[in-house]
């Protein structure tokens, strides 16, 4: 079946490692093989085929980017199979617009490069990237950054993929501080699903949203002292698994303190985000948070630990990051640069540090982060999704 639907396209190979492979797998397929170097924006309008097959372990991020943002603006786009054990984050933003597209993670066999283009072939095919991530941030110590971090994380997907639906969950009850960083006002009021949690749908979840300028919806309730104790854990999850059936992607902004609700949040994400600042104290907090999660997850979502305001200089006080790995035990995974004064005027102004401040560390540093993280995802989906076929 599989060569009977791929023996009626065209496949065009960027990269020539891959068309040997290409050939081999699929041998009633018209494949054509050039390397990336080869191709201009005037050859990839006048190529003919029904899907590309890109070599993602060229190294030329800038060339790949170009390649699938030409692709993306012909009138009747291919589908794009991108393959490899390398995947650039630079070129996430151009992937997310693609109405079918799809990621194959090295290593991989003839059998799943074949199952990865019929599904993309497939009449009525879908766009193949997941849906329905959910992605936790919480900060191991008070102030280090975690609801910025949160911010400018669902600002970042909103814009990679402007068609898909992105929110932005604060549940930090008592006091988030994400409506105020937003300039927007709380609408969430958890107290009618505390009483009765099934009554929580797509409608009473619609009313809680308030969309900010970060081109996402953000829910976040009022400040209330005793939110912690009035709201059930069900309340919690429940608005958490209508969002996900609801949201593509959705970014929780977490509380540091432990509630009954918590690890329950933590298993049900995608990722899970350590935040930690470049003190000793900070570090340690981060080491131990981290084991504890880990611990009680059961390898269900192990936490990543993102280094945040990490100084442009190259000598002064603060630990580096090499020194910084060696006191948490482990490789961050992620490091965003310190840049107080972006930072202080994106929240004095009201919105994300994308807007008020584009060209900031901070804003590059995040990107880097999310592509990283959502193409890494979708490659771990499509390798599942194979192997369930």
């Amino acid at each position: 079946m599989s060569q009977s639907i791929i023996a009626k396209h065209r496949l065009l190979v960027v990269g020539t490692t891959l068309a040997d492979l290409a050939r081999q797998a699929m041998p009633q397929a018209a494949v054509e093989a050039v390397a990336l170097d080869a191709l201009d924006a005037l050859s990839i309008r006048r190529a003919v085929a029904d899907l590309v097959l890109i070599d993602a372990d060229t190294g030329e991020t800038g060339r790949l980017r170009q390649l699938i943002e030409a692709l993306g603006q012909m009138p009747n786009a291919p589908a794009v199979l991108l393959a490899g054990s390398q995947f650039p984050g630079g070129i996430a933003r151009a992937l997310f617009k693609l109405e079918r597209a799809d990621v194959l993670d090295a290593p991989f066999t003839a059998e799943e490069l074949v199952i990865s283009v019929t599904v993309l072939l497939a009449p009525g095919a879908a766009p193949a990237l997941p849906r329905s991530q959910c992605w936790s941030v919480m900060s191991a110590v008070g102030g280090a950054g975690a609801t910025t971090l949160a911010i400018e994380m669902a600002t970042r997907l909103a814009t990679c993929a402007p068609r898909a639906m992105v929110g932005l969950i604060d549940l930090n009850l008592a006091d988030g501080a994400a409506a105020a960083y937003l300039g927007a006002k709380p609408a969430m009021d958890l107290t009618e699903a505390a009483i009765a949690p099934d009554r929580m749908d797509a409608a009473l979840l619609s009313a809680f949203a308030t969309r900010v300028s970060g081109g996402f919806d953000l829910f976040a309730a009022r400040r209330d002292p005793t939110a912690f104790t009035r709201h059930s854990p069900t309340a919690v999850c429940r608005l958490l698994e209508v969002a996900c059936q609801t949201y593509d992607w959705l970014v929780v902004d977490m509380p540091r303190a432990r509630h009954p609700w918590s690890i329950d949040v933590l298993a049900g994400s995608d990722e899970v985000l350590i935040v930690s600042e470049l003190t000793v104290p900070a570090l340690l907090a981060a080491r131990a948070l981290t084991d504890e999660i880990e611990a009680e997850l059961n390898d269900e979502a192990l936490p990543k630990i993102v280094l945040n305001r990490l100084a442009k200089r190259t000598f002064g006080p603060g630990p580096s990051q090499a020194e910084a790995e060696k006191a948490l035990g482990r490789k961050v995974d992620g490091v965003i640069t310190s840049d107080w004064e972006a930072a202080a005027c994106s929240a004095n102004l009201g919105g994300p540090i994308s807007h008020h401040r584009p060209r900031s560390r901070i804003v590059r540093d995040v990107a880097a982060l999310v592509d990283g993280l959502a193409l890494k995802r979708a490659a771990n989906a499509a390798k599942a999704d194979r192997s369930v076929a």
